[in-house]
C-alpha cells in the first residue's frame, strides 16, 4: 500500500519519503524514474499518479519535519548523485527542505525529464523560488497547485 524511498533533503541529508505504491515491486523501482505509460504502473496506480493522490503521505513528511508543503521536488539518492555532477548548481536547490508542491511545478517543469536540458531548467527554477522566498510566493504556489490539481494537469500520469 505504501511505498518509501530514499530521497535527498535540506542540507544533503537522507530521509525515507513516503508514497501510495503506484508501481508493481521490482529492481528498478529505486533507480529507474518512471515515465508517462509506465508499464510498471498498476491500473489502481495509473489512477492515483494521474490525480496526484499519490503524493498525500508525503504530508506524513511534512509533519516528521523532513519536507515542506512548498520547496524543490525531492530526488531519489542515484538522481542526486548524477544531477549534482552534471547541472551546475544543482546542490543549492538543497539549501531548503524539499516540497509536495514546487515553483518549478507550477511552471509547466512537472513530470518526467527526459533529457537533461528539462533538469536544468527545473534546478533554475528551484534556485529562483530559493532566491524570491515569501510567504505570499508559497501561497500563490499552493493555490496555481490546487488548480492544476482541479483543472486535471496533462502531465500528471
Amino acid at each position: 500500500m505504501f511505498f518509501s524511498q530514499k530521497r535527498t533533503g535540506k542540507n544533503g541529508k537522507e530521509f525515507w519519503c513516503i508514497k501510495f505504491r503506484s508501481m508493481k515491486l521490482n529492481g528498478e523501482s529505486d533507480t529507474k524514474q518512471a515515465v508517462k505509460n509506465d508499464p510498471r504502473t498498476t491500473r489502481f496506480g495509473c489512477f492515483l499518479r494521474h490525480t496526484s493522490l499519490d503524493e498525500l503521505p508525503q504530508f506524513i513528511n511534512v509533519l516528521k519535519g523532513d519536507m515542506s508543503v512548498v520547496g524543490p521536488r525531492p530526488h531519489p539518492l542515484k538522481l542526486t548523485n548524477d544531477y549534482s555532477k552534471q547541472i551546475p548548481n544543482y546542490m543549492l536547490r538543497h539549501l531548503v527542505k524539499p516540497g509536495i508542491t514546487g515553483f518549478a511545478q507550477i511552471t509547466g517543469y512537472r513530470g518526467e525529464t527526459k533529457e537533461l536540458q528539462e533538469m536544468e531548467g527545473r534546478v533554475k527554477r528551484d534556485i529562483w523560488y530559493i532566491q524570491h522566498w515569501s510567504f505570499l510566493l508559497d501561497l500563490k504556489i499552493i493555490i496555481r497547485t490546487m488548480l492544476q490539481w482541479v483543472k486535471k494537469d496533462k502531465k500528471a500520469y
